[in-house]
């Protein structure tokens, strides 16, 4: 009997610790799900809205992970021209990053072609969302995306510089040649010159009476042919006529 309950009570806790076990399992899976990131677009940044600022508006929807705005170009040649260094930057479109994949849904939802809204003194108040969630999207994506747009822009800046370099070599190039020549010019040396029993020959196009009498002669000389061709053929007829 001991030994019958004591195989019992064993067997008991193995099934406690497989349903403890399969428990914490589902646990861990519905935990992945729920910590499955999703990554939410901005097609437009208002004006003077950094990422502090973007993070502050979003975290009280939801647990945000990395954010990235991307610079305007506009105003990127314009500080390159000024050549002056300001903190204020403007961007023209961002990518946010929610901790659950079901938040970054509902947040791109509930906030679309809606109003910033918050304190009426923000200068962000008038402003409003254009947030569109992007399924099956990887933070990964926009890395290689951001990274092949820098390789292009590089080959880009160097084809620039290359072409640039051939002008001005070329450039150079042609002022020594008018420096060389200006010399010359102040030693009395003649740049070109002609011999005077050189006869040059130009020949001028035909005129419409010429191209006429051209035409006239060739069909005499084809009409004396035929005429030729048609009297040795009537007198073959002629002969054939007789002997035969």
């Amino acid at each position: 009997m001991r030994d019958n309950l004591e195989s019992f009570c064993d067997s008991d806790q193995e099934d406690r610790m497989s349903l403890d076990g399969n428990e914490e399992k589902s646990k861990v899976v519905e935990e992945k799900k729920k910590r499955k990131p999703g990554i939410v677009y901005l097609s437009t940044i208002p004006k003077h809205m950094n990422a502090l600022c973007l993070r502050e508006l979003l975290s009280q929807y939801g647990e945000l992970g990395r954010v990235y705005l991307q610079e305007d170009i506009r105003d990127v040649n314009k500080r390159k021209l000024k050549k002056k260094k300001t903190n204020s930057r403007n961007y023209a479109e961002g990518w946010v990053e929610f901790k659950s994949k079901r938040v970054a849904k509902e947040v791109a939802q509930l906030l679309n072609n809606t109003q910033i809204g918050g304190r009426k003194k923000s200068r962000f108040y008038d402003y409003i969302w254009t947030i569109k969630y992007l399924p099956r999207f990887k933070w990964i994506h926009l890395s290689e995306r951001l990274a092949y747009e820098k390789a292009v822009h590089k080959q880009r800046m160097r084809t620039e510089i290359n072409q640039a370099k051939r002008e001005a070599d070329y450039f150079s190039l042609n002022v020594d040649k008018s420096e060389k020549l200006k010399k010359k010019l102040g030693k009395g040396q003649k740049l070109v010159s002609f011999d005077d029993n050189s006869q040059v020959t130009i020949h001028q196009r035909e005129t419409e009476d010429q191209i006429l009498e051209k035409k006239k002669k060739k069909n005499e000389k084809t009409g004396l042919h035929d005429s030729g061709s048609k009297n040795v053929n009537e007198r073959d007829e002629f002969l054939l006529s007789l002997f035969s």
